[in-house]
């Protein structure tokens, strides 16, 4: 079962490090996209399912987002964020799909594949493999600690929540973005 108190303190520092890093809507946005993230990485550690409710709520908190925050016209900034919340989730289902041929198989759920919508329309074109970036070097890192350090076996067939990873490292590519990325 989770542990209440750590991620009341996660969630507490992650809306105060978005409202610091980019002052007005945009601060309290990422504040609640800090707080989905968060939601989303404890329900997949937990169940190893994203709900479709989480997704769509980080995805409307991205539009939202591109349409306080976005350079030129609202439309435009808009069809940005869709145009890579598209690419990336097509990105993600090909690699399920080319998964699933190759082993037979599924290894990324559907819920991985709504979650990159969600990173694409928060991210710019730098931000967002920096973010899967962080996800997969936090995996394996935790992974090999659990494999080496725990002695606790790791094969071919170990279940990893990606949403674990990949939820929280979105923020981070957000908060990046932020404050030293260019936004897009």
């Amino acid at each position: 079962m989770f542990k209440v108190a750590p991620i009341i303190m996660a969630g507490a520092a992650a809306v105060a490090a978005s409202v610091v890093a980019a002052p007005g809507v945009a601060g309290w946005l990422g504040a609640g996209l800090a707080l989905v993230m968060l939601a989303i990485a404890a329900f997949d550690a937990h169940r190893f399912i994203i709900p479709d409710p989480l997704n769509a709520t980080g995805l409307a908190f991205g539009f939202f987002h591109a349409a306080a925050s976005g350079e030129g016209s609202v439309v435009g900034a808009l069809g940005g964020a869709a145009l890579r919340g598209g690419v990336l989730a097509l990105m993600f289902l090909a690699l399920r799909t080319l998964y699933l041929r190759l082993r037979g198989r599924q290894g990324i759920g559907l819920g991985d594949v709504k979650l990159a919508a969600v990173a694409g329309a928060w991210l710019g074109w730098i931000a967002m493999p920096i973010a899967i970036e962080i996800a997969a070097l936090s995996a394996l890192a935790v992974y090999a600690t659990r494999h080496f350090i725990l002695r606790r076996p790791v094969s071919a067939t170990t279940r990893l929540p990606f949403g674990l990873f990949f939820a929280p490292a979105i923020w981070l590519g957000w908060l990046l973005q932020a404050t030293v990325l260019p936004p897009y």
